[in-house]
């Protein structure tokens, strides 16, 4: 493996050139096929046309659109030139995006034919369908180009946060720090015929890092143009896909295919990965249904720190199902207070990856800093006697119900191991004398019959009294964020529009 410098010049010419890099299924009805060759030549035209055009290094391009090889070729080709390269969620409301066109100071914007009309028409624009001027076959300009090599600390990309709670943040990131991630994944030594299926956009972390690990490893990516369970699953069967990245979210709608599933050949898989948020035991079982002979892990990272936070456990044990894996050594911690080795705490990483700091918010990233260079994740962890870490809740979630702090993930958990529940997201409601009290969505096991009274005495059961959901409302799936996580923010205005609605 050559020595990686630019985050978008990462093909290894001591491998085969020509071996399949990508299929695309972005455009309906057609499958294309690039070659690892392909990508970095397309990347290279890209950088060439950047810099014939007039833009300069560190000049800020944006990317509105679905997954597709453009996609791909335009957020390589603008790092491979010394640009930086900001994905942009397509789902954000028009004033949204328009927010961080501005906020970056975007100088030009590649979109897909969907998504011009949501760019304000002060910002040139490439369109990556049709032909003729300002189309991205008219923005390749062939022919060779000598990648620029960034300075230390210099900036490849901006991720922006999903603005959750208030507008959202421009996170930098580095190309030193994100080739270090690449690098620290391919230690794990990927083999060669992996096929990695990708439907995570690539406006987010986890998507990106997929594919750049997949192009420096020498693999092949299959990219969905968005997630569809059906698609999903076909995929797996039509092209023999071996590695399936994913959230729980994802699987949770993939399982339910049941019938799909039974009629599709998957025995293919070898590794399914999830992350981003916490994975229920029921959830590990049903995908062990469907795929016995795959490995199951679930993994972590965030925007701000990168996706390598967790390794191998120093005394090779296997990591447990529902655990995020083992802290690598200087990497991560928990915290709880002035105890920088808790066993149930925030938190905290530090390495490489973790981004210089927010754009034009200089405060807020003083907030999520420790004064000895920790970044403050959000994310509560407790820690078994092994030293494996497991997923308890995000600091920004918890609500207290009368003197109970309460972590929605652990109603969750608790929920989904009763046989007849599928899925459960708790939530918040305001309550003049709790303060607040949990509401549970729950979602059924297809076939078994459960009621909401039900619920509630198993919550009893099983869990603390305060935290068992004062109302259910059945759901037939959950509704997802553009980056494949439950929207909790939508649950909770539904539940209390429900709540209003009955008096």
């Amino acid at each position: 493996m050559k020595h990686l410098q630019n985050l978008g010049d990462l093909l290894d010419k001591d491998e085969n050139p020509s071996k399949l890099a990508l299929i695309d299924l972005s455009v309906r009805g057609k499958v294309r096929r690039f070659s690892h060759e392909n990508i970095d030549a397309a990347a290279k035209a890209m950088a060439r046309k950047l810099m014939n055009e007039g833009f300069k290094r560190g000049d800020h391009i944006a990317i509105l659109a679905a997954n597709s090889a453009e996609f791909l070729i335009a957020y390589l080709g603008t790092m491979r030139a010394g640009m930086v390269s900001i994905p942009i969620n397509h789902k954000f409301p028009n004033d949204t995006i328009e927010f961080i066109l501005s906020d970056s100071n975007c100088k030009l914007v590649f979109a897909d034919k969907d998504r011009l009309s949501q760019i304000p028409e002060v910002y040139p624009t490439v369109s990556f369908e049709g032909t003729g001027n300002n189309s991205f076959d008219d923005w390749l300009d062939w022919g060779d180009f000598e990648t620029v090599v960034p300075k230390k600390n210099e900036i490849a990309m901006f991720l922006y946060t999903s603005g959750s709670t208030g507008r959202p943040k421009g996170v930098p990131l580095t190309h030193q720090g994100h080739l270090w991630v690449i690098e620290m994944r391919l230690k794990q030594k990927p083999e060669s015929f992996h096929k990695m299926l990708v439907a995570a956009p690539l406006y987010h972390m986890n998507g990106l890092a997929i594919c750049k690990v997949a192009l420096a490893a020498h693999l092949t990516i299959i990219l969905l143009p968005q997630f569809s369970a059906k698609e999903y699953v076909e995929a797996i069967g039509e092209y023999g896909v071996t590695w399936l990245t994913s959230v729980a979210a994802m699987m949770a709608m993939v399982v339910r295919e049941e019938k799909l599933l039974q009629d599709t050949d998957l025995s293919s898989v070898k590794i399914v990965r999830m992350g981003s948020a916490p994975v229920s035991l029921k959830l590990i079982a049903d995908i062990r249904k469907f795929l016995p002979n795959a490995k199951i892990t679930n993994g972590y990272g965030t925007t701000e720190a990168g996706p390598v936070v967790y390794g191998p456990h120093p005394k090779g044990l296997m990591q447990p199902d529902v655990s995020v894996g083992y802290p690598i050594e200087g990497i991560a911690r928990l915290v709880d207070g002035d105890n920088l080795t808790a066993e149930y705490g925030e938190l905290h990483c530090r390495n490489p990856a973790v981004t210089p700091g927010y754009h034009n918010l200089p405060e807020k990233m003083h907030e999520a800093m420790t004064d000895d260079g920790w970044y403050r994740t959000g994310d509560i962890m407790r820690r078994d006697s092994e030293g494996f870490h497991y997923f308890i809740g995000r600091v920004d979630d918890m609500f207290n119900c009368g003197g109970e702090n309460i972590y929605p993930s652990e109603i969750e958990r608790m929920l989904e191991r009763h046989e007849a529940i599928e899925q459960v997201c708790a939530v918040p409601i305001p309550d003049e004398i709790k303060g607040f009290k949990p509401v549970a969505f729950v979602v059924k096991v297809p076939g078994i019959n459960i009621r909401e009274e039900d619920v509630k005495e198993y919550a009893l059961a099983n869990g603390p009294a305060y935290q068992h959901p004062r109302t259910v409302y059945f759901v037939e799936s959950l509704p997802l964020t553009g980056t494949n996580k439950v929207d909790r923010k939508k649950l909770i205005q539904t539940a209390e529009k429900r709540l209003s609605d009955a008096g």
